[in-house]
């Protein structure tokens, strides 16, 4: 059961409009940043792009935003799978924050708001509009295996902005500290977690389809 496809893509646009927004402002302060430091506007898009939550933001805006526009139209972007997967990697956006990187550092101001956005308001928005809004019972059980290319891609991404700027942007997978064998093995954990929730979202999405007429 979902709820009102007109409401549905309201609430789509006002997640595309908060991420996107939210992910502008990150940029503008990365750039600020490090021009500071006496670096270029293009070392600051690159950094900021080089986040998960930033790009996994970007995709939600992005999902989100031809979902307003399209509402149940059949497409890439609005396909049940691209929305159950754009809620997965948003989730761990905000589950990893949660659990492992709140306090690491302190903001104010704009920097507070767009942490706060990126981190806990789309995360929780994205995943009630797939629980409430995204047609149940489209999804396969062999469905999370190809979710699994974004984060895979990611994580190898990640070592190797790592190996050559010398700076790891988590400290689980930090290799000047942790070693490449204690980071490889905080990759694989993190990639078979994503495995597991896209099982659990697979299962969610078959408990609460529409039950077939006989």
């Amino acid at each position: 059961m979902t709820g009102n496809p007109r409401l549905g893509r309201l609430f789509a646009g006002m997640i595309a409009l908060l991420a996107g927004g939210a992910v502008v402002l990150q940029v503008l302060l990365g750039v600020e940043s490090v021009q500071a430091q006496g670096r270029s506007a293009l070392d600051g898009v690159v950094l900021v792009f080089s986040y998960f939550t930033v790009l996994t933001n970007t995709l939600v805006a992005i999902v989100a935003g031809a979902s307003a526009l399209l509402g149940e139209r059949n497409g890439l972007l609005t396909r049940a799978g691209t929305r159950a997967a754009a809620a997965i990697y948003i989730f761990v956006v905000g589950a990893i924050f949660a659990a492992l990187l709140t306090g690491l550092r302190e903001t104010h101001g704009l920097d507070r708001l767009a942490d706060d956005t990126l981190h806990r308001v789309v995360p929780v928005l994205f995943v009630l509009y797939w629980l409430l809004f995204v047609p149940k019972g489209q999804l396969r059980w062999r469905d999370p295996v190809a979710w699994m290319l974004y984060p895979l891609l990611y994580v190898a991404y990640s070592l190797l902005y790592g190996a050559l700027s010398g700076r790891y942007l988590y400290p689980f997978g930090d290799v000047s500290v942790l070693g490449y064998g204690r980071a490889l093995a905080n990759g694989a954990l993190i990639l078979a977690g994503f495995l597991v929730l896209g099982m659990i979202v697979v299962a969610i999405d078959r408990a609460m389809a529409p039950a077939r007429s006989t």
